[in-house]
This record gives structure tokens, sequence and C-alpha cells, in this order.
């Protein structure tokens, strides 16, 4: 109990010196208005689910379909974000190293920002550009440094045809992450939205947890064509290349071997849904895929035998009502991974036995060689509930699935039947099964006080963590141990 109260004291002392932040920052004056609420003169609510940014309504998808070029061109088109935020992990004990795997938890951090840079460029061009600051990037010492990159970039020329027979909407997207131009936010590149701190005691909480999402990453250079026909077909087809040469702004500010290098620029990606709108209602039902080449090192891209493949395939569904004072979201997602590994990984495993040279419990025959390929299967539930546009809860779902591979144990029993933990790997993360499995539930409460601020907490509790409930990394941590709680303070102007 002692320990509770210290946290619920600490949060209160973060959250009032930062509500009194955010009050003075955010005023409701209709002149201090976000980029694209600048641009069209209307109020959050108007393309924001209930207000909660980033999720969007049908006129928010409109607007971001045609380009972002709705309403007249601000004279200053850029937009500022900052997160400030409180981490504590329930159970930190069972460590070798607890400041290492949990740095800077129970501690309030002001954890970085973004800078936006975008709206409407011409009647058919507009853009959203977005930079980002992170506080707590980790330097080459291991100490922490700061440091901006690119984030999300998505430049759309777009136009619409509308007669008494159809309602048309054309465009090609410029962007650098598969699923950025989706204008859902099932889509991989969306249902995850508070940010993630970087410091390890976040590593834990709901936004670092399993979404689905596609193997290729982002960060890359691609160049997608869509359509979206009567408010009832949208269409995406697109193709991805890594983000250097002309198309090295995509990946600005990321070292070269943090960079993913994809083979040539045929991999594909593709999205489909089908929307309905009566009333208050709307819903939309979609699949996505990519396929993803992907060099197995970033630095040397000459062999095309260390090129793996990665095939996603999803499925997605949204529901919203909105009608003030009520706004409801239901949304899932379903995202299936298959990796078939390089020619060079394979061959280098054959014979090899577990790759940290684990062996079976009775310590007498080495582990089985890795996988050729692995699948998993992650699939996202989400119920939100908002009212009158300021305060809001929600209950999410995770549970990630696939299948079992040697070369994902970094925990096991040595010859003589000792279990150890790969030195490379903490034992906070190390997985005893070979399997990825991990499954929990995320509770949210937030209010906005104001239109461009969220001030939220999320608790994560965790049933399974790689693989298992009890004891995943042989040495007795279980999944429960790394139950999270979040609090976070989100503002944009």
């Amino acid at each position: 109990m002692a320990i509770q109260r210290s946290i619920l004291r600490k949060a209160a002392l973060v959250f009032g010196l930062l509500g009194i932040t955010a009050a003075s920052m955010f005023p409701v004056d209709s002149q201090a208005l976000p980029l694209f609420a600048r641009q069209t003169g209307q109020n959050c609510v108007a393309c924001h689910a209930g207000g909660q940014f980033p999720e969007l309504t049908p006129y928010g998808r409109s607007f971001k379909m045609t380009g972002y070029t709705i309403g007249d061109r601000v004279s200053v088109p850029l937009s500022v974000m900052g997160l400030a935020t409180y981490t504590k992990v329930r159970d930190t004990s069972k460590s070798d190293n607890p400041a290492g795997d949990f740095s800077k938890n129970g501690t309030a951090l002001a954890s970085g920002g973004s800078l936006f840079l975008g709206g409407k460029i011409t009647n058919n061009i507009g853009a959203f550009v977005q930079w980002t600051y992170d506080n707590f990037a980790t330097g080459a010492d291991g100490s922490y440094v700061g440091h901006a990159s690119m984030d999300n970039v998505d430049i759309r020329y777009a136009d619409r045809f509308v007669d008494a027979n159809r309602d048309l909407i054309i465009g090609v997207s410029l962007n650098n992450n598969p699923s950025i131009s989706d204008p859902w936010n099932t889509a991989a590149a969306w249902m995850q939205y508070v940010p993630v701190p970087s410091p390890t005691s976040s590593q834990f909480i709901d936004g670092a947890a399993p979404y689905p999402g596609f193997g290729s990453g982002g960060n890359l250079a691609g160049v997608s064509l869509y359509m979206y026909l009567n408010k009832l077909v949208y269409a995406e087809l697109g193709t991805y290349q890594t983000g250097n040469g002309i198309f090295s702004p995509m990946s600005a500010g990321m070292a070269n071997v943090d960079r993913t290098k994809l083979q040539g620029v045929n991999n594909p990606y593709w999205r489909l849904a089908l929307t309905h709108e009566w009333g208050a209602h709307n819903i939309m039902v979609g699949t996505s895929g990519m396929v993803a080449h992907l060099y197995d090192d970033n630095t040397n891209t000459s062999d095309p035998n260390s090129v793996h493949r990665i095939l996603n395939t999803g499925l997605d569904a949204q529901y919203q009502y909105i009608l003030d004072p009520h706004t409801v979201t239901a949304q899932v997602a379903y995202m299936r991974q298959r990796t078939n590994y390089s020619a060079n990984t394979v061959a280098a495993n054959v014979g090899a036995g577990s790759p940290s040279g684990f062996f079976a419990a009775d310590g007498s025959t080495l582990l089985a060689d890795p996988n050729d390929s692995d699948t998993t299967n992650t699939f996202r539930g989400k119920l939100t509930y908002v009212y009158q546009a300021k305060y809001g809860g929600s209950l999410a779902y995770f549970n990630l699935t696939g299948t079992t591979n040697t070369a994902l144990q970094t925990s096991g029993y040595d010859a003589t039947s000792t279990i150890v933990v790969d030195p490379a790997v903490s034992r906070v993360n190390a997985n005893l099964s070979g399997n990825p499995a991990t499954r929990g539930l995320t509770y949210e409460a937030f209010w906005m006080p104001v239109q461009y601020a969220r001030v939220g907490v999320q608790y994560t509790a965790y049933s399974k963590f790689n693989g298992a409930t009890d004891n995943y990394d042989g040495l007795g941590r279980n999944a429960s141990d790394n139950n999270s709680l979040f609090f976070y303070v989100w503002g944009a102007y």
C-alpha cells in the first residue's frame, strides 16, 4: 500500500504541473487551432472521433483522401506535438540489471515531441510530414542523447469527381510507411496511437505490446495509387523501396545501419475496403497485405542470397457511432506474417542446433535446428467510448501467436542441465519456450480538458509473455510481472 500511495502522490504531482502547463499552452480560443483545423476552420471533433486524435471521422477521412486540401492554405503550415509520461512496471525484482531493464521506472519524463509540416499546397496537392525528437534515444555508449529523425511522410495529389451518378476520389501518395496513407485507424500504421517513450521501463506498456503490422517496417519510400468510389469501395495499390538516393529524405536522421534495406522496387502493398454510412453510424470491413524482400544485413546489400521474404496478409473492421454527446468506436484487426529466411541464414543454421547452444532439459542433446520459415498471427480488438468530447475510456485486447523456433530461445539449459540466459539478451526479455505467444488486456481512461490536449492513464495486464504464463525465462519471471501502469499528457498546437 505504501508503494501504491507513493505512486499516486508522484502521479498527482506530475499531472498537476503538466495540467497547469497544458491549460496555458492550449487555450480554447478559436485562433489556437492545430494546423489542419486552422486550414479548414473546423473544430477538432469534425475530423477526430470524439476529439481523440488521431482517430478520424468520415469528414476527417474525406479530408485525408482529398489530399489534405479542403479549406484555405495557411500562412504558417506548422504544428507541434509534445508528450510527457510516467511508467511503473509491476515487478522489477526478477532482473539481473534492474537499472538497465527498467530505466526511468517511476520517473516523470518529458519524452519528446514532433514538428508537423503540411496541409494544402495547391487545390490538388497537400502533405502530412512529421519530424520527431526523441529525448531518450540511446547513444553509442548506451547513454541517453536527444535525437531527431523523420517519422511519417505522406505527400499527395488528389482529385474528386462528383455528379448525379458517382462520387469518385482518386489520388496518388508518396509516403514512407506502408498504410500511413490509409484513412482508417485499424490500419497497421495507425492503430497504435499514443507515442511510446524510449526508456526500457516503457517496454511493456500498451504501445509496445503486439500490434498488427508489416514486417517491412517504416522509413521506406513508396508510391501508391488509390480510389474511393461512392463512399462504398476503397482500393489502394503501391510498391516500396529503400529510402535512399533521391528518396533519402524519407529516412532523414537515421543512421545507415538503422535503415531498412529492401531488395529492388518489387515490394508491393495493397488495400481493399468496403464502407457504409447511415445516420450517425459508419462501418468498414477490409483487407490489406504486403510482400517485402529484406536484406539480412542493413550494411551489405550486395549478396542476393542474404534476402529474406516477408508476406503479410490482414483483415480489419471498424464501427463508429458519432452523435453528440456520445462517440463509440469498435475496432478489430488481424495480421498473419510468414517469414521465409534467406538462403544464407538457412545454410548457416543446418546442423547448428539452437543458435545459443542450448540443450534438452537433461543436458544430453542439442536442441533442433532453427526453422527455415516462421509464421505469426496478431489480433487486436478495441472498444472506445467518449462523452462530450472530453471524457473517455477504452478496453483493448491483444493476442500474438506463432510457430515455435529454437532461434527464438534466448534462455535454456547448458550441458550441466542448468538454466542460463544468452549474455546478449536481458533476462527480462528471455524466452525459454522458443515461442512468441503474448496476450493481454489494456484498460484506459482519458480526459481532454481542451481540444488539443489529452491526459490519460493505461494499465496493461499480461496473461502470457514469450510463450508462457509463468516462468517464461526459466528463472522465475512471470508474464504478470510485466504489467505496467502508464500515465501520459499528450498535446498538439
